[in-house]
């Protein structure tokens, strides 16, 4: 999903822009029956989706049982310093502090997964609200809701993460802190498009109809059309804030040494690129298959659940 991670300077996926639905032509948004089959599986993608799922599943059993595989990778044994691959029984070799790298690897899955996934899941549910809300509201309390989001959305995410970490403190709960409030406004943004996108369908019209109240409707009959696009948008969105979330630590703004982190590993290593360029590529090489992985899993799961192009284009 390369369009994806291109589309805006240096922060998430851009958001698509507004439609007016009262002339919208969409099939899908005169009929309740059809707008409801918005997560419809497709044939395609479906070797894709198996094969980026796998990997995904790997990276998140390797972050769960990595810590207990590979023991204590904190403790520094300076006469085993900077081994290269394979010498000493040390596959990957020796860090400056003697630490073996393989197992720093593993063992830094586990805080670089929490710290780059944890603030897409605060800004899905959160962003998700926002949008419904503001899709569903009238159109003076929608604008405010996006006008205030489009605050921070003006701003390079990445840019905003560094000062929002940087003016809490160093630690990876102020960087959570940080890349939430960052990815909220995008996630918004896609949710309300959806949201208004519906709001004049038939089966809209027949539940306001019938008496629901608002929360009523956002839950049973809003959030189940718009949470494929959730769901997509957010699992490619996981990819690149596993970049923003390393780019803290390397910066000294999330995980602390001597905790293992592909982010801080990498920053640790740099120092000896030019004497041994293999061991400081190696935590970069996790993390791009991390958010290589990421991001294709979403571009799959956009294909097989047939999710509308345009709503992540």
């Amino acid at each position: 999903m390369t369009d994806l991670a291109n589309e805006q300077h240096d922060g998430p996926p851009a958001a698509p822009p507004l439609m007016d639905k009262s002339t919208s032509t969409d099939p899908g948004v005169g009929t309740g029956a059809r707008s409801r089959q918005r997560a419809r599986f497709k044939p395609e993608g479906r070797t894709r989706l198996w094969v980026w799922g796998t990997v995904c599943a790997l990276l998140v059993l390797t972050a769960l049982a990595g810590p207990w595989l590979v023991g204590d990778t904190e403790a520094s044994h300076l006469g085993s310093r900077l081994y290269d691959p394979g010498e000493h029984g040390h596959l990957l070799g020796t860090d400056g502090q003697g630490r073996d790298v393989l197992a720093r690897v593993v063992a830094g899955a586990r805080p670089s997964l929490v710290a780059g996934i944890t603030p897409v899941l605060i800004a899905a549910v959160i962003g998700s609200t926002l949008g419904i809300a503001a899709g569903l509201a009238g159109q003076r309390v929608g604008t405010t809701v996006m006008r205030a989001l489009d605050v921070v959305y003006a701003f390079p995410a990445v840019l905003l993460a560094v000062a929002i970490s940087a003016s809490l403190g160093s630690g990876v709960v102020n960087a959570i802190i940080a890349l939430s409030i960052v990815l909220i406004p995008p996630v918004a943004r896609v949710v309300e498009t959806e949201t208004l996108r519906i709001r004049s369908a038939d089966f809209m019209t027949s539940a306001r109809a019938s008496g629901a109240g608002w929360a009523a409707i956002a839950v049973r009959q809003v959030l189940p059309v718009v949470l494929p696009v959730i769901v997509v948008y957010c699992t490619a969105l996981a990819g690149m804030a596993l970049v923003f979330a390393a780019g803290l630590s390397f910066l000294g703004l999330g995980v602390a040494p001597p905790h293992a982190e592909w982010g801080l590993m990498v920053a640790d290593l740099r120092p000896y690129i030019y004497a041994n360029p293999a061991l400081s590529l190696l935590p970069a090489a996790a993390l791009l298959l991390a958010s290589t992985a990421f991001l294709a899993l979403g571009d799959a799961l956009r294909t097989r659940m047939d999710v509308r192009q345009e709503a992540l284009a």
